[in-house]
């Protein structure tokens, strides 16, 4: 049984998975505050969230929203003495929006960053098989510098919406990651290391 915490953008949730089943999950859009949703979340699960093994969302979305989830990560595999692993944020919303869309073969993900800036990544599926791959690179660009780039017509995610808007056409749906969705994702998508995957340099700046 794993236990999954995503945490990486305004979504909040934490689920407990065995295989394609889900055990129990809470879920919620909390903005901001995931530090004090997150362990009362776990706490609530069946055993405390209590599992073999750990999996987490390594982003990109929150800085803050990244690194509380990965510490709490680390923090309850150190005291369960059981392995600790990532995923990542965009693969497991077009894992998901490609079950919902059982006519698409291609779509991007586009998520809020920073500063006006949009994380946008773009995807294949396989069917039947559901294989996922990923056809670029995690970008953070402005919406206008986004748009010519995306060639799909299916965008899910949280700048869905706003994408479209900059392209002036294709279907938008607004999706966030959730942890539920991870049993979404191939054994080898899970394994990645639990590090921030932030998806653009730091604001901050070392002086000269």
């Amino acid at each position: 049984m794993q236990l999954v915490i995503d945490t990486a953008t305004a979504a909040c949730s934490v689920a407990l998975i065995k295989g394609d089943h889900i055990i129990a999950c809470e879920k919620e859009i909390v903005g901001r505050g995931h530090a004090e949703k997150l362990l009362p979340m776990i706490a609530a699960l069946p055993d405390q969230g209590r599992a073999d093994k750990i999996i987490v969302d390594c982003g990109p979305g929150s800085f803050t929203g990244i690194r509380v989830g990965i510490a709490a990560a680390l923090a309850l595999g150190l005291g369960w003495d059981v392995p600790v692993s990532g995923y990542g944020a965009l693969d497991v919303v077009a894992a998901a929006a490609f079950r919902r869309h059982f006519n698409a073969s291609n779509l991007t993900v586009a998520f809020i960053g920073g500063h006006g800036e949009i994380f946008i990544q773009s995807f294949s599926c396989d069917r039947p098989s559901l294989h996922l791959t990923a056809l670029t690179p995690i970008q953070s660009l402005r919406p206008e510098d986004a748009a010519p780039l995306v060639k799909d017509s299916l965008i899910a995610g949280s700048a869905a919406a706003t994408l479209v808007k900059a392209r002036g056409w294709g279907e938008s749906e607004e999706a966030w990651p959730f942890a539920d969705e991870a049993r979404f994702l191939a054994k080898t998508a899970t394994t990645l290391p639990a590090t921030p995957i932030y998806g653009r340099l730091p604001d901050a700046k070392i002086p000269a």
